[in-house]
């Protein structure tokens, strides 16, 4: 098993894990979403997935925050509803332990299946996916919110597990 790359930031490795989303760390969590992101989730998105008992899992590396991903349990599939890398921690691996996370989790609830959408314009998280397992098989037509009041189209791509 190979090592896991450390915050550039860091002087001595890094304690990476995993820890369940709370309130507590909801503050933290969307200020990497605003920076991440043109129409970032809001507080109520977060609040309202918690709520629902989403799995909502943070990566952190000591008290760092490197990313988040939120997901959720249907009949034998798994959503993915958001997955964010802090973007000062983007291109090192991070999003690759996010995903296998979240694979891992949803195997263990006897999920078949991982969906999610991403934007058309998202070229990088569509390499991301498809370099990860998952293939392209379909469109959502005005899926997201644009500039201008606009809307974008969605990728809708799926895994088998």
């Amino acid at each position: 098993m190979s090592a896991l790359p450390t915050p550039p930031s860091a002087a001595t490795p890094a304690e990476v894990r995993f820890q369940a989303l709370t309130l507590a760390q909801l503050d933290a969590v969307l200020d990497v979403e605003q920076r991440a992101y043109s129409h970032p989730w809001t507080r109520g998105n977060f609040t309202d997935a918690m709520a629902s008992g989403y799995q909502a899992q943070l990566l952190m590396a000591d008290d760092q925050l490197l990313g988040y991903f939120v997901a959720m349990m249907g009949v034998d599939e798994v959503h993915l509803l958001n997955i964010t890398v802090a973007p000062e921690f983007q291109r090192q691996g991070w999003a690759r332990m996010l995903l296998d996370a979240l694979a891992l989790w949803a195997r263990g609830q006897g999920a078949q299946w991982l969906w999610l959408e991403v934007r058309m314009s998202n070229l990088r998280a569509q390499h991301i996916y498809q370099a990860n397992g998952f293939r392209r098989v379909g469109e959502r037509k005005r899926y997201y919110p644009a500039a201008g009041g606009e809307r974008e189209d969605a990728v809708v791509m799926s895994l088998a597990l």
